[in-house]
């Protein structure tokens, strides 16, 4: 086969100007931009695994609404546990950057922590769908998680020794709780339907007794 003039993707894979092969692949212009190739692989793979988890998830499908060629993802990411991986740590760390812990106001840190995952549910579908397929054994990240959990215990406990934020509880267990009540409706919504109602005065509702739950969680 004759290449008219070649580039080079990342890990130097041979790419035609116009159609070049990856492992006897077609890959088309959109190798010559990696970023944004694996831009849309990502929110493709985001998509993918918030629907059917990492057992059901299919790199065919990420591949095709990426409108990449599958050998991509591999290339990039990985196979798809490592791809899923990825997908989790990397939305996790846009929480954190978006919506840190803030003890000095809990209640407007509730706030915020429900308006953003109301404005991206896929993330806890993510978390939910790791519980479910990874149980209690180790995760792939097993320390960056971690690491990720401590910097939000750390704020808690801040709080704890300026007296802002009761220290009755401990900050791991504390954490825990005030994320799981602010969370739990959005993980749940067909039992918050039935149990709180579908309205938008229900919905509020349940926001203020959420707030004031953690409010109570943390009073000293």
């Amino acid at each position: 086969m004759t290449y008219r003039s070649t580039v080079c993707a990342p890990h130097s894979f041979p790419v035609n100007q116009t159609v070049g092969y990856l492992s006897g692949y077609p890959v088309s212009m959109a190798v010559r931009d990696p970023e944004a190739t694996k831009a849309r692989i990502f929110d493709a793979a985001v998509a993918e695994f918030a629907r059917h988890g990492i057992a059901g998830a299919r790199i065919d499908r990420i591949a095709a609404e990426a409108k990449a060629n599958k050998q991509l993802i591999y290339a990039y990411f990985g196979n798809k546990a490592e791809l899923f991986t990825h997908v989790l740590e990397k939305k996790m760390l846009d929480l954190a950057v978006s919506v840190p812990v803030d003890p000095d106001d809990i209640e407007a840190w509730i706030d915020r922590l429900m308006d953003y995952h109301a404005a991206h549910p896929e993330l806890l579908r993510l978390l939910f769908w790791e519980g479910l397929e990874y149980g209690t054994t180790e995760l792939p990240d097993e320390p960056e998680r971690r690491e990720h959990y401590a910097r939000k215990v750390a704020a808690l406990r801040d709080g704890q020794e300026r007296g802002v934020v009761t220290d009755a509880i401990p900050a791991p267990d504390l954490l825990f709780l005030l994320t799981a009540v602010a969370n739990w409706a959005a993980v749940v919504p067909q039992m918050k339907r039935i149990l709180v109602g579908a309205e938008d005065t229900d919905r509020e509702r349940l926001r203020a007794s959420v707030k004031e739950a953690a409010r109570r969680l943390t009073a000293r």
